[in-house]
């Protein structure tokens, strides 16, 4: 192959024009915007299904702060309050006040 010839062009404009289109074939397989011969840009349209997926990616996002909420809540009453509660509900069941939980007779019974 002669490197002025026109064979050897012709297998550089279809070498740059392959990668092109692999690129291109790339980023709309992955979501980016694509690029137009000039290097613009493209931006992909939106379809039913990409809103209504970006609708429960957000309420999905929206539980899980709420989750992250109860967790840390959950969290403090363990570390807070865990050793002490079961004392606590001890001296409850100590008091005379209240109506004695008569538990073994209505096991037994």
């Amino acid at each position: 192959m002669e490197w002025g010839g026109q064979a050897f062009v012709l297998t550089i404009i279809a070498i740059t024009t392959g990668g092109w289109v692999l690129n291109n074939w790339i980023r709309a397989r992955h979501g980016y915007p694509l690029e137009d011969e000039w290097g613009g840009k493209t931006e992909r349209a939106e379809t039913g299904e990409t809103k209504a997926l970006k609708a429960e990616n957000r309420q999905l996002h929206d539980m899980l702060d709420a989750m992250k909420d109860r967790m840390i809540v959950l969290e403090k009453i363990v570390t807070d309050r865990g050793y002490s509660l079961a004392d606590e509900i001890e001296a409850l069941r100590d008091k005379d006040a209240g109506v004695p939980l008569n538990i073994e007779s209505k096991e037994k019974a």
